[in-house]
């Protein structure tokens, strides 16, 4: 098992990034992948966690540990997979999460893609008065979603690509993609931090 790995960020893909470490690339599954650059001068150090199945072996980083350890805490709930937790802390609310689970605030966690109100229930039953420790602290898409307008800038697709990594519907995406032509951010991890904004408020 691995606990961290110190790098070089090669790659920034609204799937994942990659790392590389002693001349090796690893593919990392990250919450937002645009929360990252590409930086080939200066190591980062990442904690890791390794998820193995029959048939595959994927890699999850995070940028400290806390948020590891929030992750291992969401998979360890009945119908909450590595891909749902990512989608959960994507929104980078990590102490909005802690209350609505502390609250009981089903509502909030609903908000995320493939959480219904039976997995959030789970989720409150499950993690509840477990959270104290945690409450301070490029594939391109398929033309033919036409989520996206010729003329919308590129960080505004790439948010959008992103959005769909995570788990949320085309529906969705298309909706929010309307908002975000009203915003004028300078990055994808700008585009990407407003569109989950909206998304959480609907």
């Amino acid at each position: 098992m691995y606990e961290y790995f110190i790098g070089l960020i090669t790659s920034v893909t609204p799937h994942y990034i990659v790392l590389e470490v002693n001349g090796i690339g690893y593919q990392l599954n990250v919450a937002n992948p645009f929360s990252f650059t590409v930086d080939r001068d200066n190591k980062q150090q990442l904690y890791i966690y390794q998820a193995v199945r029959e048939n595959d072996v994927s890699l999850f980083a995070f940028k400290d540990y806390q948020e590891k350890q929030l992750f291992l805490k969401l998979i360890s709930v009945s119908g909450i997979g590595p891909k749902s937790a990512l989608a959960i802390l994507a929104n980078e609310d990590h102490s909005g999460l802690v209350n609505a689970i502390d609250s009981n605030d089903e509502s909030y966690l609903t908000k995320f893609p493939s959480i219904g109100k039976k997995t959030a229930k789970q989720i409150i039953l499950d993690l509840k008065d477990k959270m104290t420790d945690l409450s301070t602290q490029t594939p391109m898409i398929d033309d033919q979603l036409q989520l996206g307008q010729k003329d919308d800038p590129v960080y505004l697709k790439e948010s959008l690509e992103a959005l769909l990594a995570l788990g949320y519907t085309k529906a969705e995406v298309k909706r929010v993609g309307k908002k975000l032509r009203e915003f004028d951010g300078t990055s994808t991890d700008q585009y990407l931090r407003q569109a989950l904004k909206l998304l959480m408020k609907k």
